[in-house]
């Protein structure tokens, strides 16, 4: 469990981290709000992935162990 909780952390940091930096430079550009509006981006971003993943990841895990079962 501790593993899962580590892992759901670290892949939200890099995840969000991310997407976070990519749509900000794409949709606002390297202006001087950018660093605040990608910080501010990125936890919010990060705050709700987090959750996801922990719940909604068995979850996934699950359809995909089922989707490619041995028949």
């Amino acid at each position: 469990m501790k593993q899962r909780i580590a892992a759901a952390f670290i892949m939200g940091i890099i995840t969000t981290g991310l997407i976070s930096f990519t749509l900000i430079s794409i949709n606002v550009g390297f202006t001087e709000k950018f660093l605040a509006r990608w910080i501010k981006s990125w936890g919010m971003a990060y705050v709700l992935i987090v959750p996801v993943i922990l719940f909604v990841g068995p979850k996934v895990q699950q359809l995909v162990s089922y989707l490619f079962r041995n028949k």
